[in-house]
């Protein structure tokens, strides 16, 4: 980073500036770019995060969140275009072994586990801004805690996939903030000796 003229016409409050960050080149000296800059281009400091010796998806991971890793193929990642930043449902597909006790027919079912979730990174990949397809083996997903048991508890009981999720559903304020949407589970079914117990998880 270095000082450099710019227009006074065109200068936003944002941009880190001598006049009020008279010692920025030294107090931002390796910190992370959130994004690609360009030589020349102005800095705002909400673009650059303060690592202090973390990684970056870590600095980045907002208070109390958690970036949990899922397996995903072609098939299950929406064909490669999810994408860093985008929003996916979570679907579970898997055998109903009970349904298939009382009828004899093999039974497959699905069910949104998780609503609403941000996709951290594709593989390694933290940001892709090209909108190509993204085919990848792993998607890093930002979850609470009780959403991390969620998806755990999903990976033992079938097939996970991802359902990309339109941008007109960004609007935050259009989230639902119900247990449910939340990722915890309505109901948990244990078994011991072939017999079930269902409970409500607290």
């Amino acid at each position: 980073m270095e000082w450099a003229a710019w227009p006074a016409s065109t200068v936003n409050s944002a941009y880190v500036r001598r006049t009020n960050r008279p010692d920025a080149v030294e107090q931002l000296a390796g910190w992370t770019a959130r994004a690609s800059v360009a030589g020349g281009e102005p800095i705002r400091e909400s673009s650059l995060i303060n690592a202090k010796g973390s990684g970056y998806v870590a600095a980045i991971l907002p208070s109390g969140m958690r970036a949990v890793a899922t397996e995903i193929s072609a098939e299950t990642g929406a064909g490669g275009f999810i994408l860093p930043n985008d929003r996916v449902d979570v679907i579970l597909s898997r055998r109903d072994r009970e349904a298939e006790r009382l009828t004899g027919i093999e039974t497959q079912v699905a069910e949104t586990l998780l609503s609403d979730v941000r996709v951290l990174a594709i593989d390694q990949h933290i940001e892709d801004k090209s909108g190509r397809a993204m085919v990848g083996r792993t998607a890093t997903l930002e979850l609470s805690p009780r959403q991390v048991e969620t998806l755990a508890m999903g990976r033992l009981m079938g097939t996970l996939s991802l359902s990309l999720r339109s941008l007109a559903d960004a609007d935050p304020s259009k989230r639902s903030t119900t247990p449910q949407d939340l990722g915890a589970p309505r109901q948990l079914n244990i078994v011991r000796f072939g017999v079930t117990t269902t409970t409500i998880p607290k």
